[in-house]
């Protein structure tokens, strides 16, 4: 009795974490993966804004986007991410302020400015893009967060390209700590948890 109890525990136990391992590898790949072709539109996910200025990974994001715009991969982009500390900013308005800032045309420029959190982001991304039939993005953000970013809005029924932007090397801890956080978020969304 007492080894069936064991296999009971054992087995759930060396699948979790098989599948933990297995899906931050999938995630550590995806990181490094730049997948930008034409699209509908360039989704930039926010990041913090700092009294109306992006901070630098923001603007480390919304640059690779203009880069993509530049080589003309899709005619619109958005900026994404609801307030932050300041209640007078968002980083959807600050983003679009950047970017008109560098050349790119107002009416180029959708904004989502109500996203609390990647889950909230996303789907009002998604609900956007519906809205204005448009069925394919290249979603920017940091490689960690790509591999969960682009199954949501995947989930969504939109085609996403992933482009991360370009960034500081990391150490292999530091790295693998965000491939894990983000591999956690992931699988708790998979169940129906917003994390």
């Amino acid at each position: 009795m007492k080894r069936l109890l064991w296999l009971l525990i054992l087995v759930p136990l060396v699948f979790a974490i098989g599948y933990f391992t297995s899906l931050t590898l999938r995630i550590a790949r995806q990181s490094v993966h730049d997948e930008a072709r034409a699209a509908d539109v360039i989704i930039v996910m926010g990041a913090a804004e700092y009294r109306g200025h992006p901070s630098p990974v923001l603007k480390s994001r919304l640059d690779h986007a203009l880069t993509l715009y530049a080589r003309q991969l899709a005619p619109l982009i958005m900026t994404t991410g609801g307030a932050g500390g300041d209640p007078q900013f968002t980083e959807g308005t600050v983003g679009r302020a950047y970017l008109i800032d560098r050349g790119i045309p107002p009416e180029r420029i959708i904004v989502e400015s109500e996203g609390e959190s990647t889950l909230y982001s996303i789907a009002a991304a998604s609900e956007i893009m519906r809205r204005m039939g448009l069925h394919s993005c290249i979603l920017v953000s940091d490689g960690y967060h790509i591999f969960r970013a682009k199954h949501m809005m995947q989930s969504e029924g939109i085609a996403v390209y992933g482009s991360p932007r370009e960034a500081a090397p990391l150490s292999r801890p530091r790295r693998y700590y965000l491939y894990m956080r983000q591999a956690l978020g992931y699988a708790l969304w998979r169940v129906g948890i917003s994390a």
